[in-house]
Parts: C-alpha cells; sequence; structure tokens
C-alpha cells in the first residue's frame, strides 16, 4: 500500500515539475518554453517557399493548402480606403459612386454587344480629376499603353513606328486623338482596359480598379492637349463637367457643404423659435447640390 502511495506520490511530482519545466520563462539567451504555443500565437506562412516548413506542418489536414494560405487575400466586402468616404462631386453625391475596393465586380462579357452596352452604361468616371492621378495614370499609361498607342496616344506606338527596325505589329492601335474617340464614353475606355479589343489583351489582372480609372483620365488629358484644351484638377473644357469631375470642383462641394452645416449650426443656436423651418430650408438647400 505504502509502495503505491509512493508511486503516486513520484508520478505527481513529475507531472508537476513538466508542467513548470513547460512554462518556463525567458532568460538569457533561452527564449523559454511554452505550453501549446500554436494557441496563443499563430504560426505565420512563409510565403516565399514552395514546400512546408518545420513550423507550419500542422496544418497538414486543413482544407486550405499552402499556396491558398500564401496568396493576397481580397478586401472585406464594402472597404473604403482612406480618404474616399463623404467626398462631394459636382453632381452632389459621393466622388466615389461604387465600391473602390479593387474588388468590383465587372457585369459586362467579351463581345461586341456587351462593349455597347457597357460604353451606354458606363458614364461617369467615379473619380473626380486630380493631379495625383494625373500623375499616376501618366505612369501607368507609359508602361502599358504606350508601346502600342504612342506617348501622344496618336496610334504611333513604338511597335508600330517606321523608326522602329523590328516594328511588325499585325494591328494598328486605337488613335485616341480621332473624332471617335473624342466622343466615346467612359465605358468605352473601361471596357477595352477590363476585356481587351482585338488583338490587345486584357489588362483587368494588371491594373487596379482605380488605376483604370486614373489611366482613362490621362488619356482625356492628352485629347485635351491636342485639341488645345484643359482636363486638369482646375478646369475641365474637354468633356462634361458631370462626367469628369476636376477636383477643385470637388473641394468647392465639399466646402460648400461645410458651410452648409455651419450655418444649420448657428441656427439652430441663435434662433431657437425657427429650429423647424431653417432645418428644412437647409435640406432642400442641400439636395439642390
Amino acid at each position: 500500500m505504502n509502495q503505491k502511495n509512493n508511486i503516486s506520490i513520484l508520478i505527481l511530482f513529475a507531472i508537476v515539475a513538466l508542467g513548470f519545466s513547460a512554462c518556463s520563462g525567458p532568460h538569457g539567451n533561452d527564449p523559454g518554453n511554452e505550453y501549446m504555443p500554436d494557441m496563443g500565437h499563430s504560426i505565420a506562412y512563409e510565403a516565399n517557399v514552395h514546400n512546408y516548413y518545420y513550423l507550419n506542418t500542422w496544418d497538414s489536414a486543413s482544407v486550405k493548402t499552402l499556396k491558398e494560405m500564401s496568396m493576397p487575400r481580397t478586401t472585406v466586402n464594402g472597404t473604403i480606403p482612406r480618404g474616399y468616404a463623404g467626398t462631394v462631386s459636382g453632381n452632389g453625391t459621393n466622388g466615389v459612386a461604387v465600391p473602390v475596393n479593387g474588388q468590383v465586380p465587372y457585369y459586362y462579357g467579351n463581345t461586341d454587344q456587351e462593349r455597347a452596352r457597357a460604353s451606354a452604361d458606363i458614364i461617369d468616371n467615379p473619380f473626380p480629376i486630380t493631379a495625383a492621378g494625373l500623375e499616376k495614370g501618366k505612369e501607368l499609361y507609359d508602361v502599358f499603353c504606350a508601346i502600342c498607342h504612342g506617348d501622344k496616344g496618336d496610334g504611333n506606338g513604338w511597335l508600330v513606328d517606321e523608326t522602329n527596325p523590328n516594328a511588325a505589329y499585325p494591328a494598328a492601335p486605337a488613335n485616341f486623338l480621332q473624332d471617335t474617340f473624342y466622343n466615346s464614353s467612359n465605358g468605352r475606355y473601361y471596357h477595352a482596359i477590363m476585356q481587351g479589343k482585338g488583338v490587345m489583351g486584357a489588362y483587368a489582372d494588371k491594373i487596379s480598379y482605380k488605376e483604370r480609372w486614373d489611366v482613362i483620365h490621362y488619356i482625356h488629358a492628352l485629347q485635351a492637349k491636342e485639341l488645345k484644351k484643359e482636363y486638369s484638377e482646375e478646369a475641365n473644357t474637354l468633356t462634361s463637367a458631370l462626367i469628369d469631375v476636376p477636383g477643385a470642383t470637388v473641394k468647392h462641394m465639399a466646402q460648400m457643404e461645410d458651410s452648409d452645416h455651419n450655418a444649420d449650426g448657428h441656427g439652430e443656436e441663435g434662433h431657437a423659435g425657427d429650429d423647424h423651418s431653417h432645418s428644412d430650408s437647409d435640406h432642400d438647400h442641400g439636395d439642390d447640390h
């Protein structure tokens, strides 16, 4: 009986000692020990290796593969980038009228009928004309478009330029300085970026949602330069200002909205008896914008 008790005490002592050793704190160059560390610290995936490494073999039975877990994730639905919430544009609505998380669905197929439908449906550029956007648009245009469509947008890119001894492009790239493109809706450009056109491939997987619209803004800037018109953050004399809104207009409308809100607050404090009528008047005034 005593022998059994001694064995039980030894086993209990060993368990307690093991528990203490399993949870020893760090000291010196020793990181210490932690019981079931995966429960408290997630083990990051190593995206630069093709195989599982010693720290993440524990998920070999997972429904997600290492490749899937290592790839970039899509954003949460409804994600709004910093600075895009509540922007006011020239027609009184949000400056960004559609989702801006880079995962915007596109419901137009790669046919002539769908191209025509996109051209008819997609009119407004959801982003105002800004200096930063035009600069980014130029950078992207020079990388992806200029080699075919030319630095000026005249369709004389290096692949078809007569000065290029190796030019052998099978089809003439679009000349954005023709009347047909001056009079085209934004949807014509956007559909070509998304689905491609003729021998031109699609660029939907190469540039993000906003970047596509930056490129379209820059194409309009090239057209405006050719026609001696203005297409900038300050003014737009090329297209309808309700379609492509200058950034200065956006800022002005935001200031007007702020002043309206300030007037509301002043009226409520200075004319308490007229709160209801004053508020209704301001509401109607805001709708006009």
